[in-house]
This record gives structure tokens, sequence and C-alpha cells, in this order.
């Protein structure tokens, strides 16, 4: 299948946050044809594991195979059963909705059966002058599946779960609109790269995850999936706002133009680096994205597991975050694939020991400490850059 039949096929699926099951064999789908081993964590992520071609020094298990992780999360943002009242549903959300695009939306709610509906609030013609200027609370939406409430009661109860009720949709220019992009995306550019390595020469394991609760800021997925596999070095891909008109964002990136390749403190100097030299030797369009802090994404909770894992990422460029539009480039979830395949094919031992500290085979020592104090005035303490 290619990467559209996999975008729209993930994108229809229902999986809000803690609840992915009825994705989760969808993406083991993908993965099967390129992986030796699946599994699936206690908490629901899944693992595919992509044997490396193991070198003669290797053969003996002298040398440990070196492991790299990619991932995705495939867990969506979604709403949640609060009260009944008079037959109409109340809900919450799970993760962070663009509750300005709420109204109007056609939703499943997923009770004993699923029920179409849609979400509804009080008609502008009785709201005062001031009501009418304002977004509407999500205290005040409800969902209307047309039932009565009694029916209603017997099928629904709180904490069930409800979707967008949202089928993808081509537009012009290679683009798709539609919801759980956020990140599944990520998840297809993750199925594109076990699919290119499976025609290439690589030495380590690769290692291709598809997290489970991103969209509620925890990231337990991706912290526990990547203490199990305790990898050498990890590439979480996610999505960051692409350039559209009234945005500032400063690390916008305009659609169909690559991709960004994250840097700042949450990601690993030299992974950002290797990133970019190979997609500047394969002429693989991309923009560098600056973070001073926290991404906000999986890198963030996978950078710290264990004794730290060197940690890159790339962000996918997408308009209209967390709506049932979110709009993208099928070409750059093409070329991601490519740059993590051709990034896995691209290390070597020395790439590796770099990344440990080590240089020509053994660990660099620091330098013996003077017994004077001299020096000490200009550590750089206390400057941190606003």
């Amino acid at each position: 299948m290619s990467a559209k039949d996999w975008m729209q096929k993930l994108s229809e699926a229902s999986g809000v946050s803690g609840y992915e099951h009825s994705v989760r064999h969808l993406v083991i789908e993908a993965f099967r044809p390129y992986a030796d081993e699946i599994s699936v964590t206690a908490m629901g992520s899944i693992i595919a594991l992509q044997r490396g071609v193991r070198a003669p020094s290797r053969s003996a298990n002298q040398t440990p195979v070196p492991k790299v992780l990619v991932e995705g999360h495939m867990d969506e943002i979604g709403l949640m059963v609060t009260e009944i009242e008079r037959g109409f549903i109340r809900f919450t959300q799970v993760g962070g909705f663009d509750v300005r695009v709420l109204p109007s939306q056609q939703v499943v709610v997923h009770g004993k059966r699923a029920l179409p509906g849609i979400i509804g609030s009080r008609p502008p013609h009785v709201l005062s002058p001031e009501e009418r200027q304002k977004v509407i609370p999500m205290s005040d939406l409800f969902i209307d599946v047309g039932l009565s409430e009694p029916v209603v009661r017997g099928l629904v109860q709180p904490g069930d779960l409800v979707t967008i009720a949202r089928r993808m949709q081509s537009l012009k220019n290679n683009l798709v609109a539609g919801k759980a992009f956020d990140d599944r995306s990520a998840v297809v550019c993750v199925i594109e790269a076990l699919r290119l390595l499976s025609t290439m020469k690589h030495a380590c394991d690769v290692y291709a995850v598809a997290n489970v609760q991103e969209e509620f800021g925890v990231f337990a997925g991706a912290a526990t999936s990547t203490f199990a596999i305790n990898p050498d070095i990890a590439i979480a891909v996610d999505v960051s706002h692409a350039d559209q008109p009234d945005t500032s964002e400063v690390n916008a990136v305009p659609l169909d133009e690559g991709m960004g390749i994250a840097t700042g403190p949450n990601i690993h100097p030299l992974v950002h680096a290797r990133l970019v030299e190979i997609a500047e030797a394969r002429e693989i369009p991309y923009r560098v994205t600056a973070y001073a802090g926290a991404t906000g994404t999986n890198a963030w909770a996978m950078q710290v597991v264990r004794a730290g894992i060197p940690t890159g990422l790339i962000d996918i460029p997408l308009r209209y975050m967390h709506t049932s539009v979110e709009t993208l480039a099928l070409g750059d979830l093409e070329r991601i694939g490519r740059l993590l395949a051709d990034f896995c094919v691209s290390l070597d031992d020395q790439f590796l020991r770099e990344l440990k500290g080590e240089r020509n085979g053994g660990v660099e020592k620091p330098k013996a400490r003077a017994k004077t104090r001299a020096g000490r005035a200009h550590t750089g303490r206390g400057t941190r850059k606003k």
C-alpha cells in the first residue's frame, strides 16, 4: 500500500489517547511485512524489530549490535462523555482540541454500540451580542444522537469515548486533509522507512515503534517502550506548524518543502548534525527548527530514559493542528521516510563511539585539573539566555 493509502486507513480509524486498541491492529498489519519480530508493550505501544545484517566481527556476539529506535505516536485527541442531560450528551476532552471548531462537527459516540451524532449548541438567535463575539465554551456544547433520554442512557454512560467522524479529503498538489494526522502521519513515515530499509543493507537493529498516550502530555508510551528497548539512538517524528496566513510561528515550515530537523537542549547535537548531513547529501529539503526548551513531543521523555538516550526529532509540517481538517503534503511523509532509512544505513561504529564521548576506540579522559582555582570565574554559569 502507498503512503496515501496508509494515511487514509490510519486517519479514519479510532484510537483516543489511552484507548488505542482499535487502531493498533492496523499498525501491526502495516509493520508485519517488514519486521522480523513484533511485540506489544504492557502499555499498548507496538515495537517492530527489523534486524540488521550481521558483520563477521559480530557473528559470535562479540560486539553488541547497535539499536536505533524510530517512532511516532498512534493515539489521537478525542472527547469523553461526562453526563446525559434530557437525552443530550455533555462531554469533556482527552487531549487539546481547538474548541473553536467543535460546533457542528459530526461525531461517533462509542457506547454499547457506535452512535452517529452531531455537536450542537444554542443558536445565535438566543445569544446576547456579547456572547456572539466569544468562542462557545465546551461546557455549553452537547452531542445530539437523535434518541430519547431513556434510550441514550441505555446505550451511553460517562466515560464512553467520542471521536470526530471525518473521511480523509484529497486536495490539489498532493495535499490531504483529515483528522488524527497528529501523529499517525509519523507512523506512516515509520512504515515508509521500514519498507525502504527492507531493500537496503544496514548494520543496526531498527526498532520501529508506534507509541500510545502522547496526547495528554505524560509521554507514558514513549518512556516505557524506550526503556524496554534501551536504544543507542532514538528519533522521534511528530507534527509541527506549517506555514500559513497569520501564523508567526518561528518554526513554521512550508508544506511540500521537506521537514523540520529540530535542534535545542532536547536534541543531541551529533544526532541533529548527522540528520542534516544525510539530508544535504541526499538533496532532501529541510529547515532547522529550534526549540529553546521542551519540544512537547515524545523526544522529551525518550531523552532521559535509563542513563540517557541520544535523541533527535523530525518535524512534519502540518496546518490546522488539533482540528478535524489537519492538512499535510504526502510528499513530505515520503521524504521523511527516506531520511530515516538513510540515517539508519549511515550509522557506523565510529559515530556510535562519538555519541558515547569516545575517541579512537577509547574513552576520552578529561585533562588533569590544576591545583589552583584560577580560571573558574569564566565557566559561563549564570549566563542563561532569555
